[in-house]
């Protein structure tokens, strides 16, 4: 996974969690360390040619144990303490589902939570001018249980909590830039 591609910030903040094992993520929407297309723009926060449409995501070689997975989209240089959650996906049979299409929505028994910009559903990239280029890290990970014991009211935050209270099985990144 990118660092940190020019942002204002070289951490990752999940180098600041138990290490987990890897899957791959691909998209057709994005590429590992390349430039969010103007569809995986904010429209809500002004973008020009903005959509908030989620991208295509595939995954593979998700742990034999996984029983249930969250997508989530995280910017981490946004100029708040908490970052910013552009994305959450929860609850995501493994069984059935190895890839979302482009502006998706949750397949069935899969939820959404509200991102940061207060809306449930994808949020696109909308650094603030003049803040440099931000990283957008999409990250699948995997559970060893069939449902998070969250509802559409819960923080990303606490769906974090409730993640690692679940015990990560593994993770795949795919981190894109935008800057404006």
């Amino acid at each position: 996974m990118s660092t940190s591609g020019g942002a204002p910030f070289s951490y990752n903040t999940y180098d600041f969690l138990p290490p987990a094992p890897t899957f791959t993520l691909t998209s057709t929407d994005i590429t590992e360390g390349g430039t969010m297309p103007p569809p995986q723009l904010s429209k809500a926060f002004g973008v020009e040619g903005g959509e908030d449409k989620s991208p295509q995501l595939s995954w593979s070689g998700v742990p034999p144990d996984t029983k249930s997975l969250v997508v989530t989209c995280y910017d981490p240089d946004a100029p708040t303490v908490s970052g910013f959650w552009h994305w959450i996906m929860y609850d995501i049979s493994p069984s059935n589902v190895s890839s979302l299409e482009s502006g998706a929505e949750p397949p069935e028994g899969a939820k959404l939570l509200k991102n940061d910009a207060g809306f449930a559903g994808f949020c696109g990239a909308a650094p603030p001018p003049g803040h440099g280029t931000h990283r957008y890290q999409f990250c699948v990970t995997a559970l060893p249980v069939d449902k998070l014991p969250i509802d559409e009211n819960t923080s990303p935050a606490v769906c974090h909590f409730n993640m690692f209270g679940a015990g990560v099985l593994g993770r795949a990144f795919l981190t894109a830039h935008y800057g404006r």
